[in-house]
């Protein structure tokens, strides 16, 4: 099956097919009934050297747990906003233009990179959580004061952790299918959201801002839809890591999984972050 998701697409063990939609197993023969000239009986992948849900998750907690350690430090690291306004922010916002830039730099280089390399992912973790850090502690500042249960952020990362579970049980219990024209759908939404963003930035540096990124009724449907693309995006993820699974690719590729799994969090994170915020306006 070909994939329309770049990060997936760089690798071709994510193409593997087989007669009438089966796994393609290395073991596997066409028997005379399907037009071959033998028959082997099919057996499964080899478990060593191949990626698994066991890969998958470690290799993912690694890369979410760089992400976290970036972001706390980078918060701690950045000064008191309240105390010292004049020190914090300049460092804030410095923090969160080169981890954003880095960041989106280096999702380009492993959305296209044919074989993952785990230092790539791991820097882009560390970049991500820079920016991370730095627009929390700016949204806590700014919104904290008026929220409860936690304050702000909090509510984000619970947020966050709740969608990517309840994506994950409907796509199991509800045996989602991802079809060709929904891969293409979400993977073109992806790219046109991130092409209208650098359209806001470029405009409100103008000085005439569409208004994407303000509080009103449009940030708001902006940020919705970003927050569902992110779901979807999730259920692509989960789609690909099966597949990769089924098909017995080789275990460097959960760095692929991980990234991916990392870029859809984060895309949730950033857009529950802006709902919350201009829900809690006075």
């Amino acid at each position: 099956m070909q994939s329309n998701n770049p990060v997936f697409r760089r690798s071709e063990e994510f193409k593997q097919s087989s007669p009438y939609g089966q796994t393609s197993y290395p073991g596997y023969a066409p028997s005379p009934h399907d037009g071959g000239e033998g028959y082997a009986p099919p057996t499964a992948p080899p478990t060593a050297g191949r990626m698994t849900i066991d890969t998958v998750v470690q290799s993912t907690a690694i890369t979410l747990g760089v992400v976290v350690l970036a972001a706390a430090a980078t918060w701690i690291l950045t000064g008191d906003i309240t105390n010292d306004p004049e020190g914090a922010i300049p460092a804030l916002t410095a923090a969160l233009l080169i981890g954003s830039l880095g960041a989106f730099a280096l999702s380009m280089v492993n959305s296209f990179k044919r074989v993952v390399s785990p230092p790539l992912v791991i820097a882009f973790a560390i970049l991500e959580g820079v920016a991370l850090g730095a627009l929390s502690k700016l949204y806590d500042a700014v919104y904290g004061a008026n929220s409860d249960y936690g304050g702000i952020v909090v509510q984000a990362v619970l947020g966050t952790f709740a969608a990517f579970a309840g994506t994950l049980a409907a796509y199991k219990f509800f045996n989602i299918q991802v079809g060709n024209k929904f891969r293409t759908f979400v993977i073109a939404a992806m790219f046109g959201m991130v092409a209208l963003s650098f359209l806001e930035l470029g405009l409100s540096l103008a000085g005439v801002g569409i208004g994407l990124y303000d509080n009103g009724a449009l940030g708001l449907l902006f940020a919705v839809a970003g927050l569902v693309l992110g779901v979807f995006m999730l259920i692509l993820d989960f789609d690909f890591i099966e597949q990769g699974i089924r098909n017995g690719i080789p275990a460097l590729e959960s760095w692929r999984a991980a990234f991916a799994l990392t870029v859809s969090l984060v895309w949730i994170y950033t857009n529950l972050l802006r709902i919350l915020a201009i829900l809690q306006q006075d």
